[in-house]
This record gives structure tokens, C-alpha cells and sequence, in this order.
């Protein structure tokens, strides 16, 4: 198999007394798109830009396309684009004037107007930087990191601060890129934008990995629940005492469920050994909000 287009391990970074990322090891591999979830606070801004060069760590190893960000910083901007979540031009320079100055950089750039074509700013081409909305200039950061053609593209925060709209049709995008075999690493709070575009995702919290599967796998890993009602109170401790079972809550003859992994069944199971027969029976899977959400209460617990 071939080698990970990007490698960390034990990336640790810290500002004075503050560990910003205490210990974080991935990988990625060549043409998968790699979603960095976490909270505000979490590490996963200073993660992606010791990947890029931007921010030396204090320890650990990071390589991206074999690499070290720091001392080979030139080869590695010739193939990196980057898109940052807060960036500036110069207020008067003009929407075209910016794609031809980050064009020049690079031997084959791409085509700077379907970019802007794709990304809903064909008619702003003569507009200064500064005449731009904030999601214009969101629009336009990511044009810029994705002018230069790059085999490895870091994505911070693509859609804050676009309405619904715009947010898809940046996503088609950038699964256009994704087809064109580019390595994404995109940081999000958008979960539904996680699942759309993501191969894989990673659980960043207090600076430390603490989730990483497909968003598929960690969606299923929040457990199934079950509604239903019954024709007689439930009797004391029967779904209590079935494993992977984690809480039991009952309003008179209504009732809910919640299991660990595929215990949904069992539960049933169980139910119907004890003569009970669920009524209106209602299963659901969990979502990667709902994983996101155990995952980090639970890290929470634990400080």
C-alpha cells in the first residue's frame, strides 16, 4: 500500500502556560478527504497549520507528502493549498487581481475563472476585496487555496459563514476536487458537512484525538433507540438488566430505550420473553451529532 500522504505523531503545541494540541497522532492517505471535528478551543486550527508550516510544534513529527513543513517549507507550498478560517488582501485589490496574483505563483495553475464560475463569484471578478460580504470572502479564500492545482488541500472552516445555498454548491466542489484524486483535511463544526464529504473523521478534543472512524462507523457507535408503547406497565427492571441497554424512561404506557452498538434487537428480545408485546414500535440510529456529543460530554466528565 502506499505510504500516507500525511503523517503526525505526537504533535504537542503550546502559548506560554496554554497546551493548545497536547498530543495528536493521524494519518491520511493519498486522494481521502479527512474531516477534523471538535470544539471551539479544541486544538484543530493549530493542528492544521503546523500541517501547512504556519505554526512550528513544540514536539512530535509532522510530514505531508514526505515533507517536514518546517525545513522544507518551499517544496511543500508548491503543492499545499491552504484555506485559512480568517484571512485578508489588501481592501482595494479586485477579486480578479488576487486570482492572477496567487496564479503566478504556481508552474500550472488552474483555471482561475471556472474557479470563481464555480464558487458563485463570476460577477465579482472587478469587486475590491474590501466591497466583498463576509461570505464572499469566504468564496474567495477558498478559490485562492485551490488556484495552485495542489495535491493536498487544508480547508479551515470552508462554509462559515455561507447561507444553505452556497454551502452546497462549495461542497460540489470540492467533491470535484476530491474526484480529481486531491488529498483534502478539512476542519468543520458542520456535521452535515462532515458526512457529506468525508471519508473519514477525526474527534479532536482538549488537544487530543479522542474519536476517529468513518462518519458512518462513529454515527453508529452513538447506539439505536427504541420507542414504543405498551397495553400494561412495563415490568420493574426487564430492559434494565439487558446488556448494552444504557437507559430506560417510561411515561406511563409510553416508553424509550436507548442502547449501545445493535442492542435494539435484544431489548426486543427481551421484551417478548417477558410477555410484553411493544406497540408503535419505533427504532432509530444514532447520528454524528449524537456521537459528537457523547464524545465530548464524556471527555467533559472526565477534567
Amino acid at each position: 500500500m502506499d505510504a500516507p500522504v500525511i503523517e503526525v505523531e505526537n504533535l504537542r503545541k503550546t502559548y506560554g502556560a496554554t497546551t493548545a494540541v497536547a498530543d495528536v497522532s493521524l494519518t491520511v492517505a493519498r486522494g481521502e478527504v479527512l474531516g477534523v471535528l471538535g470544539p471551539n478551543g479544541a486544538g484543530k486550527t493549530t493542528t492544521v497549520e503546523c500541517l501547512a508550516g504556519l505554526r512550528a510544534p513544540d514536539a512530535g513529527r509532522v510530514s505531508v507528502l514526505g515533507l517536514d513543513p518546517q525545513r522544507e517549507t518551499a517544496q511543500l507550498r508548491e503543492a499545499l493549498g491552504m484555506q485559512l478560517q480568517e484571512s485578508e488582501l489588501p481592501g482595494r485589490m479586485r477579486v480578479d487581481e488576487a486570482m492572477a496574483l496567487y496564479a503566478s505563483f504556481y508552474d500550472s495553475p488552474a483555471d482561475a475563472d471556472e474557479l470563481l464560475t464555480d464558487l458563485g463569484l463570476a460577477d465579482k471578478r472587478s469587486t475590491q476585496f474590501r466591497r466583498l460580504s463576509g461570505g464572499q470572502k469566504q468564496r474567495l479564500s477558498v478559490a485562492l487555496a485551490l488556484v495552485g492545482n495542489p495535491q493536498v488541500a487544508v480547508l479551515d472552516e470552508l462554509t462559515t459563514g455561507l447561507d444553505p445555498q452556497a454551502r452546497r454548491d462549495t461542497w460540489s466542489v470540492i467533491e470535484r476536487i476530491r474526484d480529481r484524486g486531491v488529498t483534502i483535511v478539512l476542519v468543520t463544526h458542520f456535521l452535515e458537512e462532515a458526512e457529506r464529504l468525508c471519508d473519514r473523521v477525526v474527534v479532536i478534543d482538549r488537544g487530543r484525538v479522542v474519536a476517529e472512524g468513518t462518519p458512518a462507523a462513529l454515527a453508529g457507535s452513538g447506539g439505536q433507540t427504541l420507542r414504543f408503547r405498551t397495553s400494561v406497565p412495563l415490568p420493574d427492571g426487564v430492559l434494565r438488566v439487558v446488556p448494552g441497554v444504557d437507559e430506560v424512561r417510561s411515561d406511563g404506557l409510553a416508553h424509550v430505550v436507548r442502547t449501545r452498538g445493535d442492542h435494539a434487537v435484544d431489548a426486543v428480545l427481551a421484551l417478548t420473553h417477558a410477555g410484553v408485546r411493544p406497540e408503535q414500535l419505533e427504532i432509530s440510529h444514532g447520528s454524528l451529532e449524537d456521537a459528537f456529543v457523547r464524545l465530548v460530554t464524556a471527555t467533559e466528565e472526565d477534567r
